[in-house]
């Protein structure tokens, strides 16, 4: 992905920022057009004679829903209504305090939930980022302190551990995220603007996408890739908090928001567009960080590319499908198997144009990010692939050893 889409994506992407908001409620308005309130009106009508009102005959409601469908509703509700007394008592608030280092302090929360019966609970990493003092607050209003077991910048968690009795934790089960399917229906349960247990409903509106990492380490754009997206009101302080299936299995964890609507003093509310961390990912990472302390990541050195649909004209390209590489980092794992970056003028377009890539493993690549999610879900770094590549007009393999993502 190139720095000028990256960018458009970051500028467009909102963080779910933590920290509780100050609420806002809407008086009752006038009737402007009579100059008088609504309550004035009420109190005059309380003149009107019993004559009156036994005079008004009643009718049935013409859109009055059939027994059958109105079984089916009951159905429906009973089926939510179990999901969050199930899994509600699972799902936790984070408080956070930060020292800014003039003395004065910052606080902030998001939203969490607890895993196992040892009681990890898994978070968001930019809920706890810098925090020197966590606390977890249950379902039933109990408190515990939180220390952290581990975090992952680029995946965007973090795992924290409390000591409670195992008889006192309720936990959820990670679903298969590669079963997710686009359309189905979904719930969020978290704690937004601090109001602890919100629970909102909506689907899957897509999957696949990818988020870029808050913080680059200069070796190159990196995704977080296979990110569901959903149109479940997700707001600030539901950062962390599951997004489950209607079976109650977490599919998810909530972080981020694509959104230009703003609360006055600045903080990103919903639009619609919500995306959460597949669960598979949440399972792979906390297993490594309970194993090794930290997440290791596959590493091309690949710096950006384009899509064949934004060059393929320009250069007459005559393939269907692949990447066009805009660059590579220097002495990376790509750049000693061979592969060559564009040149890219300082309008951002291609004035030389680089490698293609075309199949991973032998597998087409259809976009880069379906190529950066591949890595990341099925390879680690030491393993061999072959990237296979259209360069001046004919096809050849590289193999290229995977590197360690740098920190």
């Amino acid at each position: 992905m190139t720095n000028r889409r990256l960018l458009s994506v970051i500028a467009a992407t909102a963080i779910l920022l933590s920290g509780c908001s100050p609420l806002a409620f809407v008086r009752l308005p006038i009737d402007e057009a009579a100059g008088r309130t609504t309550a004035a009106r009420s109190a005059e009508s309380r003149t009107a004679t019993v004559a009156d009102i036994s005079s008004v005959v009643v009718q049935p409601t013409a859109t009055a829903i059939p027994d059958a469908a109105r079984a089916k509703l009951d159905q429906d509700e009973a089926v939510l209504i179990n999901l969050y007394e199930r899994v509600s008592p699972a799902v936790v608030s984070i408080s956070v305090s930060r020292n800014t280092g003039s003395g004065a302090r910052r606080t902030g929360s998001g939203s969490g939930f607890v895993i196992d019966k040892s009681g990890h609970i898994v978070t968001n990493n930019h809920v706890v980022a810098d925090a020197d003092r966590i606390n977890v607050i249950f379902a039933d209003g109990t408190r515990a302190r939180a220390e952290v077991v581990g975090t992952d910048s680029y995946s965007d968690l973090a795992l924290l551990k409390v000591n409670r009795p195992a008889e006192r934790l309720v936990t959820v089960e990670l679903a298969d995220s590669d079963e997710v399917k686009v359309g189905q229906r979904v719930v969020a349960i978290g704690n937004p603007f601090g109001l602890a247990g919100t629970m909102t409903l909506g689907i899957v509106s897509a999957r696949g996408r990818v988020l870029p990492e808050a913080s680059s380490s200069g070796q190159g754009a990196f995704s977080n890739p296979d990110i569901i997206q959903t149109d479940a009101a997700i707001n600030p302080g539901n950062s962390g908090g599951p997004l489950l299936d209607t079976r109650g299995r977490v599919i998810g964890v909530n972080t981020a928001i694509r959104t230009d609507n703003q609360l006055g003093f600045g903080q990103p509310v919903n639009s619609g567009v919500g995306f959460a961390v597949p669960s598979n990912t949440v399972r792979r990472v906390v297993r490594a960080l309970l194993n090794e302390g930290r997440v290791r990541y596959p590493y091309l050195g690949i710096q950006g590319a384009f899509s064949l649909a934004e060059v393929g004209d320009q250069f007459d390209l005559p393939i269907e499908r692949g990447v066009v590489v805009s660059g590579v980092v220097d002495g990376g794992p790509v750049a000693r198997a061979g592969l060559r970056g564009s040149v890219i003028s300082r309008t951002g377009s291609i004035s030389r144009l680089g490698d293609v890539i075309l199949a991973f493993n032998g597998q087409p690549v259809r976009s880069y990010e379906d190529l950066i999610a591949t890595l990341v879900k099925n390879h680690q770094p030491g393993d061999r692939v072959t990237l296979t590549v259209w360069r001046d007009g004919r096809q050849l393999d590289l193999v290229v050893t995977l590197g360690e993502r740098p920190r």
